[in-house]
């Protein structure tokens, strides 16, 4: 009984050594990004992502070495169990080929540093916030809170929205009767204030581009243009652009145009007469 309290005491400690070192390692790797000059907000997902497969490895790595140490104790033969076990691992390897393509889809997304823990990614049309990168799998939560699991080897598309630096895009419509010079100046003048507000001006990382008319469209002449920010800070700045352009062109007098619609009823309709009456007209009317 002691035998068995005692790999089971040196089990615990040599995971809390893992967990020490990994901390350590952890610290190290931080310390070297920042002296490379990464943003802090990626080395940090890339390196917690990392440290976590480590963990997850020497943590499945000792239970089953302690597990085979408490068997040979017993008396049992573990070498039959180890060769038996790279027999059925081999017979498993053939039946099991999703389960290694996951494995191995894994390793790779990992190494090559495609998506970390707190990105925003689109995975097969899907988008959402990785919660969890698994050996076998990566765990999106969405905006809903829905949790979207997707084995490694199925992900066909992967796009990451916040790796390095992100961007966000705006096409803003005005009515053909505006000035789309100085529609453009506005827009300027409010990218400028944005940029020098204290509140935005370290999520910006370079100045607001505006790349002029985009569109001519059925209604509105559409300006485009784009804002580069920090890694998850485009939808932040760009809701905060979108609500002062609102308040410039509301100062002044910039229309933002709207859908119309005309009813038609056949050749042989006529026009409808629309007419708009006064309210105090109409109760003079109806008192006479």
């Amino acid at each position: 009984m002691k035998f068995y309290s005692y790999s089971f005491f040196v089990a615990w400690l040599l995971i809390k050594l893992v967990q020490k070192l990994l901390r350590r390692l952890q610290t190290n790797l931080i310390k070297n990004s920042k002296t490379e000059g990464e943003p802090p907000s990626e080395h940090e997902k890339r390196i917690n992502t990392i440290i976590r497969l480590f963990r997850q490895g020497a943590f499945i790595a000792i239970w089953i070495i302690t597990f085979m140490v408490i068997l040979k104790k017993f008396g049992v033969d573990i070498a039959p169990i180890i060769a038996g076990a790279g027999i059925i691992g081999l017979a498993v390897g053939f039946g099991a080929q999703n389960l290694v393509r996951d494995i191995i889809s894994g390793f790779f997304i990992i190494l090559e540093n495609q998506v970390r823990v707190g990105d925003v990614a689109v995975i097969n049309g899907t988008s959402g916030g990785v919660e969890k990168i698994n050996f076998r799998t990566i765990v999106l939560r969405d905006l809903s809170g829905t949790v979207h699991i997707f084995p490694n080897g199925t992900i066909t598309t992967l796009s990451n929205k916040t790796n390095e630096w992100s961007a966000y895009i705006f096409e803003i419509g005005v009515a053909y009767k505006e000035n789309t010079d100085h529609v453009i100046e506005i827009l300027k003048d409010v990218s400028k204030k944005l940029q020098q507000d204290e509140n935005f001006k370290n999520f910006i990382m370079e100045e607001i581009e505006i790349f002029g008319v985009d569109q001519l469209g059925d209604s509105a002449v559409v300006i485009k243009g784009k804002i580069k920010t920090f890694p998850s800070r485009q939808w932040l700045v760009g809701r905060e652009f979108l609500r002062r352009v609102k308040l410039a062109f509301d100062e002044n007098k910039i229309e933002i145009p709207f859908p119309h619609q005309t009813i038609y009823f056949g050749e042989d309709s006529k026009p409808i007469d629309l007419k708009i009456i006064n309210k105090n007209e109409n109760q003079n009317e109806l008192s006479s």
